[in-house]
């Protein structure tokens, strides 16, 4: 039954990671548009 927990993390954990990255483009675009 591991392997549930295995097929239903891996795609969150992966979904979570590109938020993650989209938001910190995001955050970063924020940041210089606020330095100019």
């Amino acid at each position: 039954m591991w392997y549930f927990a295995w097929i239903l993390g891996l795609p969150l954990a992966a979904m979570f990671g590109v938020l993650n990255a989209m938001w910190y483009e995001m955050a970063e675009d924020d940041a210089e548009a606020a330095l100019r």
